[in-house]
């Protein structure tokens, strides 16, 4: 089944003859089963997959059997490929070296050096690379198609590593040697290759070889070619082929993704449905036993009991210890979190109360001095009790304060506009709300002043029937662009969790920043 590219039958099969043999006691048939499951997962995308099945089988080969080398090789060669792919690439050099040290072959001990070589051209280590693919080079030369490959891969380091080195020669008599010995997915590589080459410098080339790619690709069947040849055909194209071509790439990348997770999900189907026939057959074995222990039940009462009181004894003592350990935990949690609320106190009632100072300034006059100087007393009386608690806050009056916050950072070059702001709004939010929301309306007009260089702010309230929605859109920068974007939006979303609201960025808006927050209301 695997040979004929049926593999979801392939592994179920395999997973049948694993327990065959688990019942034979027989060790390398295990491995075996498991080392094909392994590679069935990695090529079809389930790298996790593949990773954990080729660890399972790794316990069942005997590595001082020299018979036994081929599938321990094979075995490292396949965690190597599922580790690359999941990006972890010393990992993947690491198994790389342990499947050239079992190679027993010259052939196989090639195709592991020339993947551990490409592992180093992806990390950007180009001398160490070019130094295997040389030493490849030399013993390919019999073989065309693995000389063609090495050749390509060798001009393709040297370019990489100096853009100005001429790689052209190199690639065509590669792709010459391809091309006469119809070698499918040597061309496909060799394309790829003079795409990228002549990407900057001749981008025509570029594209029809692009385009040669592609057209090679689907002939192999091969989906992650054709993404990346429609990749390059994205970039080189006009701009309606390139939208053509996007197209394409979008709907073969979902398919490719369905494809990967329907792979996942059937395997651990598979897998789970073979467990679970086991857990049924161990069950009629339990209740087998469990018959037996009836008929033996009255002579083992006696020393039931007493393992009783033994195993009582010794979760008192265990519990003890553990409620003590609890408690001294909670003690420092407690500790911890008084210090943190005290920060963060810091944060809102010094650092942003003194900002807003700092905006109003920008904008005030002489006639404004006197109630200038009663918010900087407010403010230092507020400092000198940092561990200040919210009261009950009226409704009555409360969309003032909140209209008046606001405003205080409207200045001539920031026009700032408010909507839906009324007193009917604020009567059915809790007094622990009010005060949150007023902290974090305060912290994203700090944010926007000190850093987004918005020209227009809007804030709309709304109402519905079970929560109240406050929506924040200005024109500046973005979230993309404001990395002080630390503390103090961090406090805002925890502060808006504290009250069981939502605190949402939306990603996907160009303009500027677009922020809501949800809250429930009583």
């Amino acid at each position: 089944f695997r040979e004929s590219g049926n593999s979801d039958s392939a592994f179920f099969y395999f997973n049948k003859g694993k327990d065959i043999f688990t019942a034979q006691n027989n060790s390398l048939g295990i491995g075996k089963c498991l080392l094909n499951m392994a590679i069935i997962s990695t090529n079809r995308g389930d790298y996790f997959g593949g990773q954990e099945l080729s660890l399972s089988a790794e316990p069942y080969f005997d590595i001082a059997n020299k018979g036994q080398k081929v599938f321990i090789g094979s075995n490292f060669n396949n965690l190597a490929i599922a580790t690359f792919r999941l990006q972890n690439y010393i990992g993947a050099i690491r198994f790389y070296d342990d499947a050239i040290a079992f190679s027993n072959d010259s052939l196989s001990t090639r195709l592991y050096l020339n993947n551990k070589a490409n592992v180093y051209q992806t990390l950007g280590n180009y001398n160490s690379a070019l130094v295997i693919y040389q030493k490849l080079l030399r013993s390919t030369y019999k073989n065309k198609n693995e000389y063609a490959r090495v050749l390509s891969s060798i001009a393709k380091v040297k370019w990489l590593k100096d853009s100005n080195y001429n790689a052209k020669p190199e690639f065509l008599r590669a792709l010459y040697i391809r091309n006469k010995n119809e070698d499918l997915w040597g061309l496909n590589a060799s394309y790829a290759h003079l795409a990228d080459f002549y990407f900057s410098k001749q981008p025509d080339s570029a594209l029809a070889y692009a385009l040669k790619m592609y057209s090679v690709a689907k002939r192999i069947n091969s989906a992650d070619d054709q993404l990346e040849a429609l990749s390059k055909l994205v970039r080189l194209s006009q701009p309606i082929a390139a939208k053509n071509f996007f197209n394409r790439y979008q709907s073969l990348n979902d398919s490719l993704q369905n494809a990967h997770n329907s792979a996942k999900n059937q395997f651990a189907l598979i897998r789970y449905e073979t467990e679970k026939s086991k857990a049924q057959n161990l069950q009629l074995q339990q209740e087998n036993n469990k018959k037996k222990f009836q008929i033996i039940k009255g002579k083992l009462l006696f020393y039931g009991v007493l393992f009783i009181l033994f195993f009582v004894v010794i979760f008192a003592i265990l519990w003890y210890k553990k409620r003590k350990e609890r408690l001294s935990l909670e003690t420092a949690n407690a500790i911890r979190e008084s210090q943190l609320k005290t920060s963060k106190k810091v944060h809102d009632v010094v650092a942003n109360g003194l900002y807003r100072l700092m905006a109003e300034m920008e904008s005030c006059n002489a006639t404004d001095l006197e109630s200038m100087i009663d918010r900087i007393e407010d403010l230092y009386e507020r400092s000198r009790d940092i561990s200040y608690e919210y009261s009950n806050l009226s409704s009555a009056h409360f969309h003032v304060k909140i209209a008046t916050l606001i405003r205080s950072f409207a200045t001539e070059t920031c026009k700032v506009v408010i909507a839906g702001n009324t007193e009917e709004l604020w009567q059915n939010v809790n007094s622990e709300a009010k005060f949150e929301l007023e902290h974090v309306l305060l912290e994203l007009m700090v944010n926007m002043k000190k850093h987004s260089s918005a020209k227009n702010v809007v804030i709309r309230f709304e109402q519905t029937k079970s929560e109240m929605l406050i929506n924040y859109i200005d024109d500046g920068v973005g979230i993309k662009k404001l990395t002080p974007f630390n503390n103090g939006l961090t406090n805002t979303g925890n502060r808006i969790k504290a009250v069981k609201g939502i605190f949402t960025f939306d990603d996907s808006f160009e303009g500027g920043l677009k922020i809501q927050i949800s809250l429930p209301i009583d």
